[in-house]
């Protein structure tokens, strides 16, 4: 079994920040500058301006990285946008009648005290780090050069960014590095970074291997005189170059607000104008045909590989069997009611509800059994890439004629290969073309809907 990604406190900073900032904003609006104004009004519409802009800016986006300098320029371009934005509402909203004057001292006043506690957290997280050992990361670098010696040096001078350096291995280009990558298991490293211009091609190969099916952050140290022509996301730790394997756009705050926010409205809208009256008509069916539950709920695995109770409209006779053998053509454990609800893809209607749950998305990888899991995680490479994102309703892979029943070694292989590529090329517009296309599919019928 692959390694879960270890859970860290730092994914509830963001939200706190956001909670902070928004209480510091809306106190100012209420108690000191606008109360003249109906509070309800004014507070929704100054929260609503400031998360846009500050998604917008990239405001929230700090890391343990990230330099001083980096938060004040993030700092003032909230703010001046924030201020602007400001402007415009009052020449929006004439019958809010918001002077101008009380807009400035507003601004200047929001923007000293949420920059102080910005600040103080970012301080606070420094000394947490440095003094205490907390909310830090285990690294180890693999290769040598300039560029990962002062990467090492980064690591082992700056605690206070949270990274903790474990070990560096300085193999050669002809020594073997699957026995380093034992050592990684074993003490539980969170990040590996590769010096490329000390490593083999295939000494490369075996480590992504590795990394992306222990679900591992590999980093890369590239030289200056030769830079790694994939196409990488780019970053600087004092200086140092580092490049992420990855570029995964989904991990974007925005990019992810966006998606969440469709996966939202699109679920509510299926449940309210679909599922409302169609449950209840499907709940008659599939019970007077067989002895059941309507619905079938089954363990799959997904974000971060984590484990989720998906569902579905019952479509088969209960069986001893449901969870461990997949659904073949001609199945005889499928009820008259079953077949075509499978034939048709409404049984996967009931995982709007998972969408809206969150753990599913419209669109994105189909989550497997979890026996399945088990089989091609040791067989198939880069499976487990397949969890970096929510798993989906549909999927890239299933409109391209992957879906259902998998046969063959090339089924799973092409199915992990579109789903990398959706997980590499996201947009919501491609969500959109996937809807369309697995609509059109269904009405048209499919070969391996079954």
């Amino acid at each position: 079994m692959p390694r879960k990604k270890q859970g860290r406190f730092s994914r509830y900073i963001r939200p706190i920040t956001y909670t902070i900032d928004l209480s510091v904003i809306n106190f100012l609006v209420i108690n000191e500058f606008f109360s003249n104004v109906s509070p309800n009004w004014l507070c929704i519409l100054v929260s609503v301006t400031w998360i846009v802009i500050a998604i917008f800016s990239r405001y929230y986006n700090v890391y343990r990285y990230t330099s001083e300098i980096k938060i004040l320029h993030l700092i003032l371009l909230q703010f001046v946008l924030f201020l602007f934005a400001m402007f415009s509402v009052s020449g929006l909203f004439p019958f809010l009648e918001i002077p101008p004057q009380k807009i400035l001292l507003f601004t200047l006043y929001a923007a000293l005290t949420i920059g102080v506690i910005k600040y103080t957290i970012y301080y606070f997280m420094i000394k947490f780090r440095s003094d205490f050992g907390g909310n830090y990361r285990r690294t180890v670098i693999i290769g040598n050069g300039a560029e990962s010696n002062s990467l090492e040096k980064f690591f082992q001078e700056k605690t206070s960014t949270g990274y903790r350096h474990i070990k560096t291995f300085l193999p050669n280009k002809e020594e073997d590095v699957v026995k380093h990558l034992d050592f990684i298991l074993k003490e539980n490293i969170d990040e590996i970074y590769c010096s490329l211009p000390s490593l083999s091609q295939a000494q490369i190969k075996t480590i992504i291997d590795f990394a992306e099916n222990n679900l591992k952050t590999i980093k890369f140290i590239p030289s200056f005189e030769n830079l790694y022509s994939k196409k990488l996301k780019y970053e600087t730790y004092d200086y140092v170059p580092v490049l992420s394997l990855r570029n995964i756009l989904l991990d974007e705050p925005f990019n992810k607000f966006i998606k969440r926010l469709f996966d939202i409205v699109f679920s509510l809208f299926v449940i309210v104008f679909l599922l409302s009256w169609l449950i209840p008509i499907l709940a008659i069916i599939i019970k007077s045909e067989s002895n059941g539950s309507v619905f079938f709920r089954q363990i799959r695995n997904g974000y971060n590989f984590k484990q989720f109770y998906c569902y579905k409209f019952r479509s088969m006779k209960i069986n001893a069997d449901a969870d461990t053998i997949q659904a073949t053509r001609n199945d005889k454990r499928l009820t008259g009611i079953g077949a075509f609800l499978r034939k048709t893809s409404i049984d996967e209607l009931p995982q709007f509800f998972n969408v809206l749950a969150g753990n599913m998305s419209v669109v994105g990888p189909r989550p497997h059994m979890v026996n399945e899991n088990e089989k091609y995680l040791k067989s198939i490479d880069k499976f487990m890439v397949r969890h970096f994102i929510k798993p989906g309703i549909t999927g890239l892979a299933q409109v391209n004629g992957y879906r259902g029943e998998i046969q063959t070694q090339p089924d799973i292989v092409n199915r992990i290969k579109y789903d990398i590529n959706y997980i590499e090329n996201w947009s919501l517009l491609l969500d959109i073309k996937i809807i369309l296309l697995t609509v059109i599919n269904s009405l048209r019928g499919e070969k391996k809907a079954y």
